[in-house]
């Protein structure tokens, strides 16, 4: 029987162009190594929640995800106008919902402009950024399905 979270979603072809993978190995404790296209991330917990403390959450990868994202975009866009990308920086805040379930209850993203950035084009910088892809996915959530993968036979 199909989970209902998994009604009416066309399903994944296994592999092909538009198919991006990663894979995430259990290392040891609350660490997990994270393969991405060949680049290796770790994720883990702080040692007060049961972790080895030896890399960010997965949580704070998320955040990072989004901040990084604003910052990919708002560095093309001044790419775009010939306008240095030096002293731009993205700072990501976030709370943690207080009822249940478990999630990001609110994030803030400041962005700081470069400081040679006339005044004038801070509002197309901001909202150039805000429709990162991460931030757009948020947006309008992906469809995701859980599966568990085959016994080896």
């Amino acid at each position: 029987m199909t989970h209902p979270a998994a009604q009416n979603v066309t399903p994944m072809a296994p592999c092909g162009p538009d198919v991006h993978r990663l894979e995430v190995v259990h290392v040891n404790a609350d660490a997990y190594d994270v393969d991405i296209r060949g680049h290796r991330l770790l994720v883990d917990q702080p040692v007060e929640a049961g972790g080895t403390d030896v890399a960010p959450t997965p949580t704070e990868m998320f955040a990072a995800s989004l901040a990084t994202c604003v910052a990919f975009c708002a560095g093309r866009y001044l790419q775009r106008h010939n306008l240095s990308r030096r002293g731009l920086r993205v700072c990501a805040e976030f709370v943690m919902a207080a009822d249940s379930p478990a999630r990001i209850g609110s994030l803030r993203l400041t962005l700081t402009p470069p400081p040679a950035l006339s005044a004038q084009r801070h509002a197309a910088l901001l909202a150039v950024a805000s429709r990162c892809t991460v931030h757009t996915t948020l947006r309008q959530p992906p469809a995701v399905v859980f599966e568990l993968a085959p016994e080896d036979t």
